[in-house]
């Protein structure tokens, strides 16, 4: 993929760029403020934008609304947020569009798994982060789904796919696929076609509310 990259840390943007160029993606653009992430991606139209939440001009949360404005611009640009803390203020509206992911800047370490994120996001996928899930729940849990459905769900909201959850909770993937049916009925969630339902689901989850 060609990816643009917006941290103003020289240091870890430095080693973004190298894990990309090794797992065999083109960086564009290395970026470090907001104003030019937003340019980068209008002159550049990259495939991915990997983006800091905390950016100049304030140092507060201008990547998030970056990315928000971005959204809004080019709603099919997959992107993946990352930060030193949680910092959930904007984070379930970019759910919504899928091709999202948003994890702990500790996460990058993880080699392999930050890039199967950017792998995944690339492809329009999720990829969130366990704690950003926990911050982001209204409620423990939804009432309406069973313990273990909740916890498929959990899995589901951090990007992992069936059989990934299956290996995780020790499931055979029948039973996991199982499961996303009933999540899916419970919720109201029709197959329409126009609509990704795990999206939908996780956008429930996160919110704790039905769908209708």
């Amino acid at each position: 993929m060609r990816v643009l990259v917006a941290d103003d840390s020289v240091l870890f943007r430095e080693g973004l760029v190298r894990l990309l160029g090794e797992g065999g993606h083109e960086v564009v653009a290395q970026l470090g403020d907001a104003d030019a992430l937003l340019d980068g991606v209008e002159e550049l139209r990259p495939d991915l934008a990997v983006i800091d939440v905390r950016m100049p001009p304030t140092m507060t949360d201008d990547g998030a609304r970056a990315a928000g404005r971005l959204r809004e611009r080019h709603p099919h640009l997959p992107m993946m947020l990352l930060s030193q803390h949680v910092e959930t203020r904007h984070s379930v509206a970019l759910v919504a569009g899928g091709g999202f992911g948003y994890l702990l800047k500790d996460r990058v370490l993880r080699v392999d798994d930050f890039l199967e994120a950017v792998r995944r996001v690339g492809a329009g996928g999720s990829a969130l982060d366990p704690d950003v899930v926990g911050a982001l729940l209204a409620r423990p849990a939804l009432s309406v789904l069973t313990g273990r459905e909740n916890e498929v769900l959990a899995l589901v909201a951090e990007g992992h796919s069936n059989a990934s959850v299956a290996g995780r909770l020790h499931l055979a993937e029948r039973t996991v696929e199982s499961h996303m049916r009933s999540i899916f009925g419970k919720l109201g969630i029709a197959d329409t076609g126009e609509h990704h339902r795990r999206v939908l689901a996780v956008l429930a989850f996160l919110g704790n509310r039905r769908v209708t």
